[in-house]
């Protein structure tokens, strides 16, 4: 697994979420303002987070966006998931999108490096939460740095 940079700044849009009271609305202007990631580019991200319900919206005057829930019950897995998918490496391995493979009964491979590959990715993520984002930005901790050191592949 590898983060992308839509995952870094779906973390950093969180944690900034994360320090506001759960029942005031932000509008994209100010999160955008306050991560540094493009608006248009945040809409989308919001949108995706919106519709797997960590995040919620309120249009018109008086509207944006809020955590669906306090931040320490909504776990990395959870924001990973919604922006990228699937977190197991393969998709026969995958507890949500399955699909079987010819081989899946007799592949060593798939029984133990595989699974464990996936269970290990599972529990790093379902173990930290939004909350831990919340701490970096109540820092001023920006994950524009991260973007320099995304992995990419082949590297």
């Amino acid at each position: 697994m590898r983060l992308s940079a839509t995952d870094v700044y779906a973390f950093q849009a969180l944690g900034y979420l994360g320090t506001q009271d759960l029942t005031r609305w932000v509008a994209s202007e100010e999160i955008s303002a306050a991560t540094g990631v493009h608006r248009p580019y945040l809409v989308r991200i919001l949108a995706a987070l919106t519709a797997r319900g960590i995040v919620k919206s309120k249009k018109g005057i008086g509207g944006g966006y809020a955590l669906s829930r306090k931040p320490r019950l909504i776990s990395l897995c959870e924001v990973v998931r919604a922006i990228d998918g699937p977190v197991a490496p393969l998709s026969c391995i995958s507890l949500n999108w399955h699909e079987p493979c010819v081989e899946e009964d007799r592949c060593h491979a798939r029984a133990t490096v595989y699974t464990r590959m996936r269970d290990a990715m599972l529990a790093v993520l379902q173990e930290f939460s939004v909350e831990d984002l919340v701490i970096d930005a109540r820092q001023g901790v920006s994950y524009g740095h991260c973007l320099g050191h995304l992995l990419k592949p082949n590297a």
